[in-house]
């Protein structure tokens, strides 16, 4: 064979070795992984009910907040603050602080969160930078989990969305079932299911016995039996009348001849004590959060504080989180710098998490320059 005839050659795919088995005729199927399950409707669902796990949600996404960016060259590194800071987001909002919000929401409350990158008509800038609705999208898988594709939900057979490198897709925890990412709020239905029904109840009860109803029991005497009837309509009446004067602000005697027994409705049957069970839940839900119990406003001990192992637990879960849409802010950042011919290099940097006592620091900082100076007496 001839050198003009022979193929050219294609660099080495990389080599997976974990990869699909064959299957069935209609295993494409399978690839397809659906992110607009009826679990989405049911966490946001959880978030609507629950206002502590709503509460733990907002506090874990500012906790998150305080992203900036570093470049090679100080014309780069202004045009980039600049753009980071100024990028449109939608509905009023510009920065990428503002689409990090919307993005860690989504990421915590449905397992995964999806953003595109809009450029300019000419495509020489970055018109805006948005946040999806991630039940919009399925992801198909390929034949090595280093390849998949976001399609659009709901179209026909070729729904591969055509731009993927302007699509940003972050997972959060993914597992091995699961490598889309799963929610923060995966483990939470069975309890927040019985939290409702206790809050029902408690509010069903508070209904009966808060507006309180009577129970009035006539007895007639000796002789009196013939005119029974009259006597319980004619008490019924003014029980009535009374009160109705009650409700307009007036006070009026109710003065009855005979056995007449008044009793309020339900007032001697005991009150379930909630205060323990809700509790117990409490605890589960909030230690899935990973933020502390008074963050959140609940006072279970008299001397509440965060104390330096609950800092630094809580660090190492902000941390964390910021690794996990680290990547996605990267893209963003190097495809600016790309379109703007410099060097496409980026490293994302976050403001340092501040959890501790600033009385605290204070006061160890200066045993710090004490101990320095009384080493440096002695030397």
């Amino acid at each position: 064979m001839k050198w003009w005839k022979q193929k050219r050659r294609e660099p080495p795919a990389p080599v997976v070795q974990v990869r699909q088995g064959a299957g069935n005729p209609f295993g494409m199927l399978d690839r397809y992984v659906p992110l607009h399950t009826g679990e989405t409707a049911l966490y946001r669902a959880i978030r609507e009910g629950i206002p502590i796990v709503d509460a733990a949600i907002w506090k874990l996404t500012r906790l998150c907040g305080g992203v900036g960016v570093k470049c090679a060259g100080s014309e780069a590194q202004a045009g980039l603050e600049r753009f980071f800071q100024t990028v449109d987001i939608g509905w009023g909002q510009r920065g990428v602080q503002a689409f990090l919000d919307r993005y860690l929401d989504d990421l915590f409350t449905c397992g995964h969160a999806l953003g595109e990158i809009v450029l300019t008509r000419d495509g020489g800038d970055i018109a805006a930078l948005l946040c999806a609705d991630p039940e919009q999208v399925e992801v198909k898988i390929g034949d090595s989990p280093l390849d998949f594709r976001l399609c659009q939900a709901g179209l026909g057979e070729d729904r591969e969305l055509p731009w993927q490198d302007l699509l940003l897709f972050t997972p959060f925890q993914p597992t091995a079932d699961a490598p889309c990412g799963v929610s923060l709020l995966r483990s939470m239905p069975f309890l927040t299911g019985i939290l409702l029904k206790i809050f029902q109840a408690t509010g069903q009860n508070w209904e009966r016995a808060g507006n309180l109803r009577f129970a009035m029991v006539y007895k007639p005497g000796e002789g009196e039996d013939t005119f029974a009837q009259e006597r319980c309509n004619l008490l019924a009446q003014e029980w009535s009348a009374a009160m109705q004067a009650g409700r307009e602000g007036s006070v009026r005697d109710f003065v009855a001849v005979g056995d007449v027994d008044i009793r309020v409705i339900g007032a001697d049957s005991p009150v379930l004590d909630s205060q323990v069970p809700v509790r117990q839940i409490l605890e589960q839900l909030v230690a899935r959060t990973g933020i502390p119990p008074f963050m959140l406003g609940l006072s279970w001990s008299s001397t509440e504080r965060m104390s330096a192992q609950q800092a630094d637990m809580l660090t190492s879960e902000i941390t964390a989180i910021r690794r996990a849409v680290e990547p996605a802010l990267c893209r963003v950042a190097e495809l600016w710098l790309r379109l703007h011919g410099y060097d496409q290099r980026a490293e994302i940097f976050w403001e340092d998490i501040n959890l501790q006592d600033i009385v605290e620091e204070a006061r160890a900082e200066l045993y710090r320059a004490q101990t320095e100076k009384l080493r440096r007496e002695i030397q």
